[in-house]
């Protein structure tokens, strides 16, 4: 009876996702009066108190945050609309809880050390080491010794170590801003951050390797999300990470580089068809000067380019803040930035004429970007029916609103996080381009809503995927064996057995291009591959461990009050959704709890309950419809 209940559960699921692919989104029907009339599209009048509830407020906290408790939701439903608005935008009132700092475990050698290619010390350090007799480089001393053809090799080692020091630490920071995203109640500020970090979208592993500037990146996107967004395109152009991303650093007169100005006017303010090739360059001779010092922004007065340029029909001695005032002043700035945080935070689909509406709000207030969000989040169309329950959870805004909803004490296994959302399709630090993530329905596939029911079931059923990894890795890591294959890891491996950790190997790669392309006479990528790893396998001794997290979905239901199968998936399906399941799923939702209890009344000291509530929810929050938000 139990396998048959499965089986139709399966079969409705299996349904909704075809249905979901092949014809669209489900209709956003409300398990509380939520949507508004279709007469509210388009609508910028305030919603009026008359018209505020519950499933309303709980919209508003899924959109201008990341979703949470029933108990945060009735906090903001007991406020008027206006009230709830401004609790949510205007964060800087609201006094924010204690988080933990960072807990970094120091794999740089000071605060102004900059990170790069080993290809960018190879000259400097041959020419000091010959001369000196030794030289230091990435944070290590390199000593020359003639005698050895091999004598470059520790600056390879190091180098591939603090790549993947850097990967790891990334990793970690990505969790620990997960964590934030999890307990902040100023829940608008993260998800800013999450939206410009997509908006103005920086990538670490490419150009920056230093997760450090990423993460202070992030620190200003928070500290200035929802202020003046002039203010905050000037602080992008000069942002260290971004100038190693975009090759500001590099900029200089007479050798402008047009990387970081192309982006500026194409993805950062007004978008194709409003500049030309000649605004490009002028601008880019504009930011000429912007350098880093130390790993800090610095104005190399020498390097900016005094001469007189013409940009967007005006001419002039300009500098980086003329070129960013000369952009506010065109129309098209405004609507674009406008356009994107309406996407962002509420559907993908906005009319030329209501995009105006909002770009004449953020122009008339001198790009202060809360007062637009306050007119977004107050108005009708907000909570219209094409807006409710209609918008595709991205990968960290589902990870994020689950734990939340589950009211969780932070992020279980907070530094696997990016490893999470990475298999759905996004990576904190990672953005796949200058362009950032698409969003809306490229989030979704037949393959990532399989994923995403696995990320539930994993975060349901961690021992299960432990056990799954462990049997599908053999319980080793293939990165390396992806780079130079497996014979020559082997033949390390013996190596490092026998207490070696410095020879090359024979490079019997099965791929002999392969080997051929790492064989060099000074030193061996191979060989920096194993001890970068090896080294990185040692200081991973000294990481602190996540904090723990438990799960405990017998005390949600059980603090609901609730005394039956039936009661117990209306009250889950309340809090976790916002667009509702139908009767025939939640039927047959019902009908499985009560096959696996063996009864429709639920018995909270059966010591099976807890098990039988998980597979429940994640029956649950497998239906296509925990998609929207």
């Amino acid at each position: 009876m139990a396998r048959s209940a499965r089986e139709r559960v399966d079969l409705i699921a299996a349904l909704g996702i075809a249905a979901f692919v092949l014809a669209g989104l489900p209709a956003a029907a409300a398990t509380d009066v939520g949507p508004g009339p279709s007469g509210w599209i388009d609508d910028l009048a305030a919603i009026g108190a008359d018209d505020w509830n519950y499933a309303r407020a709980a919209h508003l906290l899924e959109r201008a945050g990341f979703g949470g408790t029933p108990e945060e939701i009735e906090a903001l439903a007991a406020m008027t609309p206006r009230d709830a608005v401004r609790h949510l935008v205007r964060y800087q009132e609201v006094e924010p809880v204690e988080l933990r700092d960072f807990p970094a475990v120091g794999i740089y050698p000071s605060e102004d050390f900059v990170p790069g290619h080993f290809e960018d010390h190879l000259d400097r350090v041959r020419e000091e080491a010959m001369r000196d007799g030794s030289s230091m480089a990435l944070g290590i001393e390199i000593p020359y010794d003639e005698d050895n053809p091999a004598w470059i090799q520790p600056l390879i080692d190091q180098f591939y170590f603090l790549v993947y020091a850097n990967g790891m630490e990334g990793r970690r920071g990505a969790g620990w801003i997960a964590e934030r995203m999890v307990l902040t109640n100023r829940p608008l500020q993260e998800k800013l951050a999450l939206f410009w970090h997509g908006h103005f979208a920086t990538e670490d592993n490419k150009k920056v390797l230093d997760y450090r500037k990423l993460m202070n990146q992030w620190e200003l996107f928070r500290e200035n999300g929802n202020g003046n967004y002039g203010e905050l395109l000037l602080a992008i152009a000069r942002d260290p990470a971004m100038l190693m991303y975009l090759d500001g650093r590099s900029n200089v007169k007479g050798h402008p580089n047009e990387n970081f100005s192309r982006e500026i006017l194409e993805l950062f303010s007004l978008g194709v068809g409003n500049y030309s090739e000649e605004d490009i360059q002028e601008a880019a001779r504009a930011f000429t000067g912007l350098q880093l010092r130390d790993n800090r922004f610095f104005y190399n007065e020498a390097e900016h380019d005094f001469d007189e340029k013409t940009f967007l029909g005006r001419t002039g001695n300009f500098d980086t803040e003329d070129v960013v005032e000369i952009i506010l002043q065109q129309d098209a700035c405004a609507e674009f930035v406008s356009r994107k945080l309406y996407r962002f935070f509420v559907r993908e689909e906005i009319s030329p004429e209501f995009n105006a509406e909002l770009a004449a709000i953020l122009r008339d207030n001198g790009y202060d970007v809360a007062t637009l969000l306050e007119a977004i989040f107050l108005s009708r169309d907000f909570y219209s029916s094409a807006s409710y329950a209609t918008q595709i959870k991205g990968p960290v805004q589902l990870a994020v609103s689950t734990y939340r909803k589950l009211g969780l004490s932070g992020v279980p296994r907070a530094s696997r996080f990016s490893l999470a959302t990475g298999q759905l399709g996004q990576t904190i630090f990672h953005p796949p381009n200058v362009a950032g993530w698409k969003g809306g329905r490229t989030w979704i596939n037949p393959s990532t809503l399989i994923d995403r029911q696995n990320f539930v079931r994993r975060l349901l059923f961690p021992g299960e995927a432990r056990r799954a990894a462990a049997a599908a890795t053999g319980g080793s890591a293939s990165r390396m064996a992806n780079v130079m294959g497996r014979e020559s890891l082997e033949e390390m491996r013996q190596m490092e057995a026998r207490g070696d950790t410095t020879s090359f190997p024979g490079q019997n790669s099965e791929d002999g291009n392969k080997a051929d392309r790492f064989r060099y006479e000074e030193y061996n990528l191979f060989r920096g591959v194993y001890n970068g790893s090896r080294s990185l396998r040692q200081l991973a001794r000294r990481v602190p461990p996540d904090p723990p997290v438990e799960i405990d979905v017998t005390a949600l239901v059980r603090g609901a009050g609730v005394t039956t199968a039936e009661e117990a998936v209306a009250y889950l399906e309340k809090r976790f959704f916002r667009a509702s399941l139908g009767e025939p799923q939640i039927a047959a939702i019902v009908d499985f709890l009560e096959q696996r209890i063996g009864t429709s009344e639920i018995d909270f000291d059966r010591p099976e309950l807890e098990t039988d509530l998980r597979e429940t929810l994640h029956l649950l929050l497998s239906a296509p419809e925990y998609q929207l938000a």
